[in-house]
């Protein structure tokens, strides 16, 4: 028999490499980048969802079918009703209704437009809601939109013209509500709502959003700054050896352990300026003006959170510090001490340096994590007084939902994201290129 040479579909180590990371690239698209691409997206929009003429992501012309079938049931009547009450605008009435008539027609020209506004009348005449965006709106020619708009306009305005004329009352309100119906009708033809970038040309020049940035970026150094500190002298301490290490060790993650809304409510109470602990001994002892002052000044506000995000996040920079002590070989403090190194030369010599990448590593995770500050500031503070604690994920949020802004929302997520990625780029290229040289190739 003849042997075989024929190898097997096999790949070289880079194209290996790239196969393994494949399913984490494809995780990190679904995950991240959809999402962000998405809000991207809808910042190009004038995206409101409480504004039903811009309730939709619209490129060109849109008609709401729901409620213009709705009101045009009723404009042929209401007209009708006008032309028997005053003799004097029944030409007027006819020559509207024709001309409506005139556009309508031209509408349910298109099949499929026509099937909808059928489907939708049949709906409406049963009192059933339209549910599914697909069958309530319709895209429809830019020029015959406009038209079909200023049409309806214009016999808005001559209606209400002909009211202020009206000879009673009674008629001048038959009119003024014939002339609403129409312009009700126009606003149901809705315009396209891409405005492309002036979103952001609007929030750069917007004194709120480089507040909130500011607000973000000022708590974001001094936290992590302070976390960084505190943090390390905690590890230094729990990685020594003594009775009940373990027992310390576990205590010490209590604080980080604790979800952020509760712990935000809890130092609610302790700051409060009438019955909060905190507050209270701060002021026997100087540390504030008065009890009151930590949660309804500005200062105060922003210290007040700080406080309350050292207390809760130290722990977490410990601790992963306290892995990076793991790693450092007790040979060379012992070889350290045989030299007559002193502790402090000892930390400069030895400690520091071999927790370099420990230190770049836990400051990447607690800065990102930090800049996007949310639920203490929230739960705490509200983003006040007058949002002089206000984070930029605050000011998203609001903007989102409180507001139902999603076009100028999607606008402050993508600034956030921008921000957490060049805050990784910082910290993976400059920072830590030592770190991470020839991993990075």
């Amino acid at each position: 028999m003849k042997k075989n040479n024929r190898r097997g579909f096999q790949l070289n180590e880079k194209q290996l490499g790239y196969a393994m990371v494949l399913p984490s690239l494809l995780l990190v698209i679904a995950v991240v980048l959809w999402p962000v691409a998405q809000s991207f997206y809808n910042s190009l929009f004038d995206y409101r969802l409480n504004d039903p003429t811009r309730s939709q992501l619209m490129l060109g012309s849109t008609i709401d079918l729901e409620r213009y079938v709705d009101n045009h049931f009723y404009i042929e009547g209401q007209l009708e009703t006008l032309a028997s009450e005053d003799e004097a605008l029944a030409t007027t009435a006819t020559a509207i209704q024709e001309e409506i008539d005139q556009y309508h027609a031209q509408l349910i020209e298109d099949d499929d437009i026509k099937q909808k506004v059928e489907k939708i009348d049949e709906m409406l005449a049963s009192f059933t809601p339209v549910r599914d965006s697909e069958l309530k709106y319709a895209e429809v020619d830019n020029d015959f939109a406009s038209d079909y708009r200023e049409v309806l306009s214009s016999a808005q305005e001559e209606l209400n013209k002909a009211a202020e004329q009206a000879s009673n009352e009674q008629v001048a309100s038959t009119i003024t509500q014939t002339a609403d119906l129409l312009g009700a009708t126009s606003e149901n033809i809705l315009e396209s709502n891409f405005i492309g970038l002036a979103n952001y040309g609007k929030y750069l020049k917007d004194a709120r959003m480089w507040g909130a940035l500011g607000n973000t970026a000022f708590f974001t150094v001094v936290t992590v700054a302070l976390e960084l500190v505190i943090g390390l002298a905690v590890a230094l301490l729990i990685n020594r050896a003594f009775k009940g290490r373990g027992l310390v060790r576990a205590s010490v993650l209590i604080p980080w352990a604790i979800p952020t809304a509760v712990a935000a409510m809890m130092w609610g109470f302790l700051y409060d300026g009438q019955s909060g602990i905190v507050a209270h001994y701060m002021e026997m002892l100087n540390i504030v003006p008065d009890a009151s002052w930590l949660l309804s000044t500005a200062d105060g506000g922003m210290f007040s959170i700080i406080l309350a995000d050292v207390w809760k996040t130290t722990p977490y920079m410990a601790l992963l510090l306290l892995a990076g002590l793991q790693t450092i070989p007790t040979s060379l403090y012992e070889a350290s001490n045989v030299d007559g190194a002193n502790k402090w030369q000892q930390f400069w010599g030895i400690t520091l340096p071999l927790l370099k990448s420990s230190i770049l590593v836990a400051l990447l995770f607690r800065t990102l994590d930090a800049f996007r500050v949310f639920d203490l500031i929230y739960v705490l503070t509200g983003g006040g007084p007058a949002n002089a604690t206000e984070s930029i994920s605050v000011y998203a949020y609001k903007t989102l939902f409180a507001q139902q802004n999603f076009g100028e929302g999607s606008v402050l997520s993508v600034i956030v994201f921008l921000c957490v990625a060049l805050i990784s780029f910082v910290f993976v290229k400059l920072i830590g290129s030592d770190l991470f040289a020839g991993r990075t190739k």
